[in-house]
């Protein structure tokens, strides 16, 4: 699928300097910025949502661990202990 984009003159003369400096073409450069913003973008879309689903269950059920708990398990995860993550409690 063919796409176009409309360039300012700055923006496609600093485009077109990298591409020199990197010996890639410019629509090499443009293809792997976008492939970058998607993926960037998609994980962070998923973020939000496993964050909408955990905020939904704790809603839900109550079940959670305090930041102290949950502070002294990453401190021996830290300390390189093979330690178990704490129980989720009310």
């Amino acid at each position: 699928m063919a796409t176009t984009i409309k360039l300012d003159d700055d923006l496609r003369t600093r485009l077109q300097r990298l591409a020199g400096q990197r010996d890639r073409s410019a629509h090499w450069i443009m293809r792997e910025a976008i492939t970058q913003y998607v993926d960037r973008e998609e994980k962070r879309e998923a973020f939000k949502q496993d964050a909408r689903r955990a905020w939904d269950a704790y809603q839900a059920n109550g079940l959670h661990v305090t930041h102290e708990e949950a502070d002294a398990w990453m401190a021996q995860l830290e300390a390189g202990e093979d330690a178990e993550p704490p129980k989720c409690h009310e």
